[in-house]
């Protein structure tokens, strides 16, 4: 089976005689017909944002600064989200199908992998909707449908204002779907606080290190269709698209950037510190300043909590001499502050608290952003 231009050998023979490190074989994609493949892309540049082609010189002029740094960085010179003192804080590969709804996916991915990050809980059960992140925007999956494709700034100022919801309020299919929500939608929207817009391997490096993944773009050549594993860098075929990730860590021994992709858990390198068997496939490696792909990157600053948590429990408490001023250790959550509002609610709920700490009973709790308002004892 040949790509358009070059056969899998000869792609193979061009690798072995590069400086690139990655093998090349026959994938479901490899089988596909161009216009078949260009259903898996779909990001192009938003309005005002540089080229595919100007992202590539741009990532490479970044390269460039990188390698001619010599002093001493302010992050891990390794990172992976995957293995965080043995917890894998990114969740499970998706499969955006045939449907050019990379940007969504990569959106949802950061977003769910900063969630845990920021619960410091990487058994959190997280899973937004792609499909309202997608549908709901009035996008479509094909071009012959009327969308040309998206960009990651849309998707993001959607999530931050208007909020997306879990994925079984409204599960994904890769085909064009109408904006049709559950019935209690309303008390299921997540929201992000905002996002940031950064352009230097440090700041990058230090946010993965920190805070969790981040949101990137970055062209797509035919060869990578072949990716089987290891670092990739572009050596043969023609451009075919924009295709958006997100990425969850970093090397800069071996100077590569660690993917999560939307294709399924076929295609691509597995996670090493997967304990299944088989090990979830779904990643690959590319190299610094490749493709674009670290022309710029995306933030999702935090997810907001405002809502109801059903079904918690408190396991720790702390107070000061000071009036109404109390927290909460909620398991798997972190700690929360009791609403100092007002002093009769405060010592209720307070109170209340105690009493679930005290007997092991679960608590039901409205917060607004992280603030506890109300609480229900059973």
């Amino acid at each position: 089976m040949a790509l358009e231009g070059f056969s899998i050998r000869e792609l193979q023979s061009d690798i072995a005689q590069s400086d690139a490190e990655w093998q090349a074989d026959e994938t479901s994609f490899t089988k596909m017909t161009h216009e078949e493949r260009s259903h898996y892309l779909g990001y192009i540049p938003g309005p005002g944002e540089p080229s595919l082609e100007d992202r590539e010189q741009i990532a490479q002029e970044k390269l460039d600064v990188f390698l001619a740094e010599a002093a001493a960085a302010a992050y891990p010179s390794f990172y992976d989200l995957r293995n965080v003192s043995g917890g894998n804080f990114i969740t499970s590969v998706k499969d955006q199908g045939r449907c050019g709804s990379c940007v969504a996916f990569g959106v949802v991915a950061t977003a769910e992998g900063r969630f845990r990050r920021q619960r410091n809980n990487p058994n959190l059960s997280v899973d937004f909707s792609e499909a309202h992140l997608y549908f709901c925007n009035g996008r479509r999956c094909t071009r012959a449908e009327g969308n040309s494709g998206w960009w990651p700034s849309a998707a993001l100022n959607y999530f931050r204002d208007n909020g997306v919801v879990d994925e079984a309020c409204f599960p994904y299919k890769d085909t064009t779907q109408p904006c049709k929500l559950c019935s209690d939608s309303s008390n299921r929207l997540k929201k992000i606080t905002g996002w940031k817009h950064i352009t230097s391997h440090a700041e990058m490096k230090e946010w993965i290190s920190t805070k969790g993944p981040l949101v990137a773009c970055y062209t797509v050549y035919s060869d990578f269709y072949a990716y089987k594993g290891g670092i990739y860098k572009h050596v043969k075929g023609s451009m075919e698209g924009g295709h958006c990730v997100s990425v969850v860590g970093y090397n800069d021994a071996e100077k590569y950037w660690i993917c999560k992709n939307s294709w399924g858990k076929a295609f691509g390198e597995e996670n090493p510190y997967d304990t299944g068997t088989p090990k979830e496939k779904g990643y690959f490696r590319i190299a610094y300043g490749q493709c674009g792909i670290d022309s710029s990157m995306d933030t999702v600053d935090a997810i907001v909590e405002t809502g109801w948590e059903r079904n918690q429990r408190i396991i720790g408490l702390w107070a000061i001499n000071e009036d109404r001023n109390a927290w909460v250790y909620v398991k798997d959550m972190g700690w929360r502050k009791v609403s100092p509002d007002n002093n009769n609610i405060f010592y209720n709920m307070l109170t209340h608290l105690i009493a679930a700490k005290a007997g092991n009973l679960r608590v039901d709790f409205y917060q607004e952003n992280r603030v506890i308002k109300e609480v229900y004892v059973f």
